[in-house]
């Protein structure tokens, strides 16, 4: 049966699945690629700590895979099934858009990757599936399915690249800052000790800090996405935090060593997340690009070698405009299947 993927993206974004809660698109995939003569199963991941995270969730978690009967994949598309909130209600549409929640990022990717991969199947072609949960905030899934693969020699990723092949994406550091200081009147500073003002202090010699560049590739990137503290104005604040997000182009060490030295004697650091700066080669017929944003391909190294290419702009990723074109999302589930067919020639 060939598939309609934009139909199917409208159904997908229909459905509510923000991180943490990504149980209901999984619930519709699994029955939606039975019907379609799949065997699929579903992999467990586990909800974090709630009381380091905030918005998480209570209810089951899982990765969706679908693989044909018997059948060893050589060739296994992936993308994530949780998108950034708020869920933007309804998908809509005009003559050349989808609008909503994850058209891009990334339920048009499913669909796309899901009518390719029926394509290939009626062809003869040994393809999988496997639909993720958490890529928005940490890759639990990603990182839990690369404990279960299923021996395919290539992994086909979907995010957003306009329909280009990634010739590399950036790594991710994400850096946690606690600062802890005395409270006193703010009438008499000198009987306390601000947190905020050494949160402020280590924040400012941190975001001077030179990071790696690579010619070809791009600069590392570093945004201050959340700062939380104190009591109130008159009080000397005792404690306070920031949480920042560096891009990176190269290994973390020198990066993490430099911040740990910023911050020494101002803040406690913790490193909560790091994924690499990954490299992929280019193939013949395909136009490239590099993403300056973060994958579960570095959490997905058992699956195969790894290619990065889905319809879309990362650019209305995660905005209340997203949207993705009609005619981009077919064009690439031909691309989807030229790209897997070169891969096993």
């Amino acid at each position: 049966m060939l598939i309609d993927p934009i139909q199917l993206t409208k159904q997908l974004v229909d459905i509510e699945s923000t991180t943490y809660h990504e149980a209901p698109a999984g619930e519709f995939l699994h029955p939606y690629l039975e019907s379609l003569g799949w065997e699929v199963a579903r992999q467990p991941v586990p909800q974090p700590d709630p009381a380091k995270t905030p918005g998480g969730g209570t209810g089951p978690r899982f990765n969706v895979y679908a693989s044909q009967p018997g059948i060893t994949p050589e060739v296994v598309f992936s993308t994530h099934m949780d998108t950034v909130p708020p869920f933007l209600g309804p998908c809509h549409e005009d003559a050349e858009y989808l609008y909503g929640r994850g058209t891009c990022d990334a339920k048009g990717i499913i669909a796309a990757q899901i009518a390719a991969a029926q394509k290939l199947r009626t062809s003869g072609a040994k393809v999988g599936l496997l639909f993720v949960v958490g890529e928005e905030r940490d890759s639990a899934g990603a990182a839990v399915a690369n404990k279960n693969p299923k021996g395919s020699r290539f992994l086909i990723n979907g995010e957003p690249t306009d329909n280009r092949l990634a010739l590399a994406s950036k790594g991710a550091l994400r850096v946690e800052l606690y600062a802890h200081g005395k409270m006193a009147h703010s009438a008499y500073p000198e009987l306390g000790s601000s947190a905020i003002d050494k949160l402020l202090a280590a924040l400012h010699d941190i975001q001077a800090l030179p990071l790696p560049i690579i010619e070809g590739i791009g600069d590392s990137t570093l945004n201050v996405g959340l700062i939380h503290g104190g009591r109130a104005p008159n009080v000397i604040a005792d404690k306070a935090e920031a949480h920042l997000l560096i891009r990176l182009v190269g290994p973390a060490d020198e990066t993490k060593s430099a911040i740990l030295t910023a911050a020494a004697g101002r803040c406690d650091v913790e490193f909560s997340l790091e994924l690499p700066f990954v490299q992929m080669r280019a193939v013949e017929g395909f136009d490239t690009m590099v993403a300056k944003f973060t994958t579960d391909i570095p959490s997905l190294t058992a699956w195969g070698e790894p290619f990065l290419l889905g319809p879309g702009s990362i650019h209305v990723a995660h905005t209340p405009d997203e949207k993705i074109s009609k005619q981009e999302l077919l064009d690439c589930v031909d691309l989807y299947v030229k790209l897997a067919r070169h891969l096993v020639q």
